[in-house]
């Protein structure tokens, strides 16, 4: 069948929206009718060349949509559910098993090769292939199609429209305080980094009952969005040291800091923020081959912990429902971050997101 998606053909460039063609789903396929796609930064630095991605290409990784059709050996979902499309995993390696499927032995072949596992792909344009299944769906399109371990069902009451970023950048920044860090009641908290996936992470640390909650960012509006979504202290560090700072409201250092922003100075300052036996997660990376440099005795002798997160550490199949529950009962009000943009504009969300003038850019369909 015929399907509108955004193709990117060339590094750097706008994509190209197109008419395009999409296979039936093979016997352990989905095909989903998307509602709505998340624009994430992922999907910026795939455009541009930084990650092995053939082009030409259909991106997109955060889609929401109803299903069309299962295959025959699909039991998970079938056609009319409501659905959410996550990152990808293999479901069988030892991490899968051990339901850490974020850390996949497959990952980073599952989601950014834009393949199936036998090397072909379900997209084209006549004779011409066009590189699908990235993250395992390729939802910039009004179709796309998914697999059972990367499709999590949503209930009919919510917002589906809403929901895509649930699957990467709101899931990263949640999950990475409430899976993987486990922050709770009573703890200190900062986030370097402000963006969807860092206020996130300070909705999440809210709802946990962390009590002191600190937003590090060089962005005044966003530090002031940040407030507004339960940051209890802000801090601009162009204007004063953020370590420093951070040390002198918590009196002798944070239980946990997040760093969104893959910068090794940062990182190094949010580990110096640590009190002993603090934990700092680090959740980008500003470039393949990048280092970070600490101060080892600080590390060391305080017992400090720092260790990478993939999204959010998360089960998707329990995560995303929890989190659609928080906003229904007002605890994780994300919405607070969109921006909806016609799927004929999404080259102009694509650039407000990297700009910064939209926090999470949300693509509708229709």
């Amino acid at each position: 069948m015929q399907i509108k998606a955004a193709v990117a053909r060339a590094e750097g460039a706008q994509l190209s929206l197109e008419t395009i063609d999409i296979e039936e789903p093979r016997d352990n396929e989905i095909l989903v009718k998307v509602v709505a796609t998340g624009v994430c930064h992922t999907d910026i630095v795939v455009r541009d060349g930084m990650m092995p991605t053939p082009l030409p290409v259909v991106l997109g990784h955060e889609g929401a949509g109803v299903v069309e059709k299962v295959g025959r050996a699909v039991s998970k979902v079938k056609a009319g559910d409501r659905v959410v499309m996550t990152f990808n995993s293999c479901g069988h390696c030892p991490t899968c098993q051990d339901q850490h499927a974020s850390y996949c032995h497959e990952f980073f072949p599952r989601n950014f090769f834009a393949t199936r596992t036998d090397g072909s792909s379900a997209l084209s344009v006549g004779d011409e292939r066009i590189n699908g299944n990235f993250f395992g769906q390729s939802s910039f399109a009004t179709h796309a199609i998914c697999h059972e371990v990367n499709v999590v069902k949503v209930p009919e009451t919510a917002p589906l429209e809403l929901l895509g970023p649930l699957a990467c950048g709101i899931q990263t920044g949640a999950g990475a305080v409430m899976n993987a860090l486990k922050v709770s009641a009573g703890k200190s908290f900062a986030v370097f980094g402000s963006g969807s996936v860092g206020l996130s992470a300070i909705m999440a640390a809210k709802a946990v009952g962390a009590t002191t909650i600190i937003a590090v960012d060089m962005n005044d509006e966003r530090l002031a969005m940040a407030r507004e979504l339960g940051a209890t202290h802000v801090i601009n560090p162009g204007n004063v040291d953020a370590t420093t700072e951070i040390l002198a409201i918590t009196g002798y250092g944070l239980h946990f800091a997040l760093d969104t922003t893959g910068i090794s100075s940062v990182i190094r300052g949010a580990v110096m923020a640590l009190a002993p036996m603090g934990t700092c997660g680090v959740l980008g990376v500003s470039a393949v081959g990048s280092e970070i440099h600490l101060d080892e005795v600080h590390f060391m002798s305080g017992g400090r912990r720092l260790m990478g997160i993939v999204e959010g550490e998360s089960n998707p199949d329990t995560f995303i429902p929890i989190l659609v529950e928080l906003y229904a009962q007002g605890l994780f009000p994300f919405d607070r971050l969109v921006k909806f943009y016609n799927f004929a504009d999404i080259n102009q969300a694509i650039n407000d997101s990297e700009s910064g003038r939209t926090v999470k850019a949300i693509v509708r369909m229709q």
